[in-house]
């Protein structure tokens, strides 16, 4: 048994105000101890961290991506991801950061395999646990900001200022650099931290009215992205007079790119050396992936478990639709039983605007009642076809996902598009009692595809 391992079991013994009372010491030990013991590997590398609600993992892929062809050995570890160098192998553990030891043997791993960079998706959970305590940022990336965890951080506030603590930690260094997405809302909040390197991005110039135009003034330099192009296969835009194109699809995935290409930019990678590497991208498993088929029909998998993302995935999905009346197929749930759900009904009455036909099925219930989770999208969906009674009829409710899948599958025509959201490229489903079973969600869809004739 390992020494985390040792410590969560005094926790469950430790009565619950006295643990709460010592937590913020219980966690700042674990980062110490997890630093020590692996003797501080991210001094030796440049750390980038990637924070904010939407993106992070695809643009801590695409950072990576282009790093690492540029010649600069990179590791990245995500919520979908593990890598360094070359070799990749699907992050296991369920968890967007990792936990204190855990994060700290891949950073000794990827330092004994003289890697220069490693880029490590921040969340809000990984920092108000202190897992980001111990690791020596050097550059940190606000993507955005959207309600999310609110429950967990006891409100929307508390979550940004979670977020805000990772460009508060790099404002104490001498050379920290901080990349910021102009176009949110938010980003005065992470601008404000006295970083000595500010460099921020914005697409067709969205930039918020309430922007501080003294917080503007701290940038030194602002990367301008114009005449996006979107198409089946990719995404088109300009910066400073270099055409773009990317293989990924949809506004989300160019800030995504952008981001990415402004982190490279920061590290001294010349723009036209970024071009080819952007133009050949990957995919990041379980984020808006296509399951190929020979059944005439689009199916997608991604991630998206909170209402924006969705949002975000239906109207690129949309595009796959071969014709005017082919139809979108929508299979969802909501992620975290037990947690966040303020955003249950909201995700439903955004299925009802823009699918076709609705399954609601599982994804992680954990010790909830998931027909309870179902009945509260059911809601929202119910909400949203207020206006048009008859299209609830075409509202399913399956508990079991494979079972999900296969009607979804079975109701698919020609030319329509299936969307299948809230598990991506995860390889559990959690259930109750602290249990995990093994999933992964394009392995299923092609068993579910190959069983139809």
């Amino acid at each position: 048994m390992n020494l985390e391992k040792i410590l969560n079991l005094g926790r469950k013994v430790i009565p619950k105000p006295v643990f709460e009372f010592f937590q913020p010491a219980y966690h700042w030990m674990l980062a110490f101890l997890g630093a020590f013991l692996y003797g501080s590997p991210s001094k030796n590398m440049i750390i980038i961290g990637v924070t904010g609600t939407k993106g992070k993992t695809t643009t801590c892929d695409l950072i990576a991506q282009i790093l690492n062809s540029f010649g600069y050995k990179t590791a990245l570890v995500t919520t979908a991801l593990v890598r360094i160098g070359d070799e990749e192998w699907k992050n296991e553990h369920k968890q967007t950061m990792l936990g204190r030891f855990k994060l700290q043997k891949f950073l000794s791993q990827a330092d004994e395999l003289k890697c220069r960079y490693a880029v490590v998706e921040t969340s809000s959970e990984g920092i108000l646990q202190y897992r980001h305590r111990f690791i020596d940022y050097d550059v940190a990336v606000f993507t955005n900001l959207f309600p999310e965890h609110i429950e967990r951080h006891g409100g929307f506030e508390n979550y940004r200022n979670a977020k805000v603590k990772l460009f508060e930690k790099l404002a104490k260094k001498d050379n920290g650099i901080g990349i910021y997405n102009l176009d949110d809302s938010d980003v005065n909040y992470f601008l404000e931290p006295g970083i000595k390197t500010k460099i921020g991005y914005t697409i067709n110039n969205q930039r918020p009215t309430t922007i501080n135009q003294e917080l503007m003034e701290s940038l030194q330099k602002i990367i301008e992205v114009k005449n996006i192009e979107q198409g089946l296969d990719g995404s088109k835009f300009s910066i400073n007079g270099e055409r773009f194109k990317t293989p990924l699809i949809g506004e989300f995935n160019v800030y995504n790119a952008v981001a990415a290409i402004t982190v490279a930019i920061s590290q001294g990678v010349p723009l036209n050396k970024i071009k080819p590497i952007i133009s050949r991208a990957k995919q990041t498993p379980g984020r808006l992936e296509k399951v190929e088929n020979e059944k005439g029909f689009t199916v997608i998998i991604d991630y998206a478990h909170e209402p924006f993302s969705l949002e975000s995935v239906y109207k690129a999905a949309a595009s796959y639709k071969a014709k005017p009346k082919s139809s979108m197929l929508c299979l969802l749930g909501a992620q975290g039983g037990g947690r966040d759900r303020w955003k249950r009904p909201k995700m439903g009455s955004i299925a009802a605007q823009y699918c076709d036909k609705i399954i609601l099925t599982n994804e992680d219930p954990y010790d909830e009642n998931p027909n309870q989770i179902l009945d509260d999208i059911e809601e929202g969906v119910r909400a949203g076809f207020r206006n048009n009674p008859k299209k609830f009829a075409t509202v399913n409710k399956i508990i079991d996902r494979k079972e999900a899948i296969q009607k979804a599958v079975s109701l698919a025509k020609k030319g329509d598009v299936v969307v299948l959201t809230g598990k991506g490229g995860e390889t559990f489903m959690c259930i109750e009692n602290n249990k995990k079973n093994l999933w992964d969600e394009k392995t299923v869809v092609e068993e579910v595809l190959n069983s139809f004739s």
